[in-house]
């Protein structure tokens, strides 16, 4: 999983089953040092034959070989690629399912090129880029399961997930470091219970997106 070495350039693949995009894409891509694009591949299992060493794939969400984006993420995953969902946006059940997925961004087509450049840039830093694209598929999905965090929990969270450290969350609540390491963990217990499983610092992000506690992309 990105981020790798700053010696060397993060490579980047595509799976997009029109050739042509690849052109605009190559281009687009020439202006960021910090990643070498590898190529392009009509599907999730030939990308993993054609460049296995890929470390960020650009995945767009519907492909003529039917396979679903949910599999699609995971098999990619699975072989330690991070993932941007690239849609054209027109089937909102994909971009809903997309965005309940191990995705560390999900970039409409029809976006300005700076828009998805800013995503890679995020993803190469290991970085969750929540996009209004996003957000709309999580206003828009009615399963989501209350974790019933307590306030304090809420708190801990909400500055947690921005990417303080423990020592400054604990700085500004008040409380002892140990204190904060123990409500991360309950409040990794509480989503895990609800099957909202958030392992990472970007779970926990998406879940403080997904449920308030941090503000939707373009809201205050």
């Amino acid at each position: 999983m990105v981020p790798v070495s700053s010696s060397r350039p993060t490579l980047v693949a595509l799976v997009d089953d029109h050739a042509i995009v690849e052109v605009a894409f190559r281009a687009a891509l020439a202006d960021i040092a910090s990643v070498q694009f590898v190529g392009i591949s009509p599907t999730v299992h030939e990308l993993l034959d054609d460049h296995p060493d890929a470390e960020l794939v650009v995945l767009d969400l519907r492909l003529a070989d039917g396979s679903s984006p949910i599999s699609n993420v995971s098999t990619l995953r699975e072989r330690g690629m991070s993932v941007i969902a690239y849609t054209s946006g027109e089937d909102p059940y994909l971009v809903r399912l997309a965005a309940r997925t191990d995705v560390l961004g999900i970039v409409r087509k029809s976006a300005p090129v700076g828009v998805l450049l800013e995503t890679i840039r995020a993803a190469v830093d290991g970085q969750a880029l929540m996009s209004t694209e996003w957000a709309a598929a999580i206003d828009a999905d009615p399963e989501l399961s209350d974790a019933r965090l307590s306030p304090q929990e809420e708190s801990v969270l909400a500055m947690f997930a921005t990417g303080l450290k423990a020592q400054s969350v604990a700085s500004a609540l008040g409380i002892a470091v140990g204190t904060v390491e123990d409500y991360v963990r309950r409040i990794r217990q509480k989503y895990a219970r609800v099957g909202r499983a958030a392992p990472t610092k970007i779970d926990l992000y998406k879940r403080a997106i997904e449920d308030g506690f941090l503000p939707m992309p373009g809201r205050s």
